[in-house]
């Protein structure tokens, strides 16, 4: 689920797969759907954007996962903490926390990777992963993944941006862990 490799989606069709097409409420914004993936059978990805952005050049980005078929909540933050901890050999800023909560099975992960464009300058992500047992309306099990993505572009922006993370991490992950989730209804 939620490969964090900072690529931008390909230009395609929108399809609506999970039942939620939006808008979606999150931290006093609103989110449209701007882009859909069926990667697999099982597995269902779904990207909402703020008026006037796109998921290939987003600020903030809504992420909407649904995995189905003999998958845990704990298999799917340890397949995105993996890849994080490959990752770390070749983007110094890569750096993640885990939060659990056992009552609910759920499961917050927020990370931060970057990259550089073509012209050498950063682009800095931000992402808060919340991850939760599901059950889809035909009755099999899997995860659910309702996420934040804060991105920033270019080495000034990279600076201020990472700066303020002090702030804007506890207010979106606590923002996060408060919102109610959107329910696939397909």
């Amino acid at each position: 689920m939620a490969a964090a490799t900072l690529a931008n989606p390909a230009a395609a069709q929108v399809v609506e797969h999970l039942g939620v097409p939006g808008p979606i409420e999150f931290h006093g914004k609103t989110y449209a759907l701007a882009w859909s993936s069926e990667p697999a059978d099982n597995y269902v990805k779904q990207e909402y954007v703020p008026a006037g952005q796109k998921p290939e050049t987003f600020s903030q980005l809504l992420l909407l996962e649904r995995v189905t078929g003999g998958i845990e909540v704990m298999d799917a933050v340890g397949s995105q903490v993996d890849m994080l901890k490959k990752r770390k050999a070749t983007d110094p800023l890569v750096n993640f926390g885990i939060l659990q909560h056992d009552a609910t099975g759920e499961v917050l992960l927020d990370f931060i990777v970057s990259t550089k464009d073509d012209k050498g300058e950063y682009i800095v992500e931000w992402n808060a992963y919340r991850y939760t047992p599901y059950r889809d309306p035909a009755g099999k099990s899997g995860v659910l993944l309702f996420g934040s993505s804060q991105r920033a572009y270019g080495n000034d922006n990279a600076k201020a941006f990472m700066a303020s993370l002090k702030q804007l991490r506890p207010a979106l992950t606590g923002a996060l862990i408060k919102a109610p989730l959107p329910r696939p209804t397909k």
